[in-house]
Formats: C-alpha cells, structure tokens, sequence
C-alpha cells in the first residue's frame, strides 16, 4: 500500500502583494526541503496557456511526502504556522484566501497486500 501524500496548497494573493507573497513561500522551501518526509515541495506561479485556461488561484505549492504523519508534522512546524498566522489570518497579511488540500494516488477501493 503507498503511504505518500500529495498536498496542493493554493493562495490568493492580496491586490498587488502576488511578488511579496511568492518571495515569502519561495522562503519556505529551503527548511522544509530538509524535512525527512518531505519528498517534493516547490512553489509556483500560474502563467497563461491556451492549453490550460483552468480557475485556479495565482500561486501554488506542490507538495509529496513520504506519509500523512510527515504532512501533519511540517504542518506543525513553528515557520509553517507561523507564516499561516502572520501572512494569510493577519489582516495586514498578503494572502486574501488560501486552500490547502491533500491527495492519495490510491483508487478508493485499492486491494494492495499488507506487510506485518
């Protein structure tokens, strides 16, 4: 059974904070790479493509860790929770909005073995 998590973390930013927010997550990868779990975490920006005219919000993280328990724990870190409080619940932040998902790549019903 795969453990690995995939988290899509997605922010609004502020009217004209876009640079000041993605300068402040770009500062998040760095520690973050370092984590144990942490097997991809890279923040990035929607640019246009008549390819891909989806709705989403401007800036992105993309994220895969090794299990929910790493997830759970990066998000407990002092420098995550931080950042959550002083730039997007603040209300001089320069997030507007902000939306954090987790993904499995197992189908619902997936029927892999178990190792005890």
């Amino acid at each position: 059974m795969s453990s690995k998590v995939y988290c899509v973390a997605q922010f609004l930013p502020k009217e004209g904070q876009e640079k000041a927010l993605f300068e402040v997550l770009q500062s998040l990868e760095p520690n973050t790479l370092r984590e144990d779990g942490c097997l991809q975490y890279r923040v990035t920006r929607q640019v246009a493509s008549p390819f891909a005219d989806g709705k989403s919000f401007p800036i992105a993280f993309h994220e895969q860790w090794a299990d929910m328990a790493s997830f759970e724990a990066h998000c407990q870190r002092q420098d995550i929770a931080a950042f959550f409080e002083k730039y997007c619940q603040a209300d001089d932040g320069l997030a507007a909005d902000w939306n954090v998902c987790i993904y499995t790549d197992e189908p619902a019903d997936f029927d892999a073995p178990v190792f005890e």
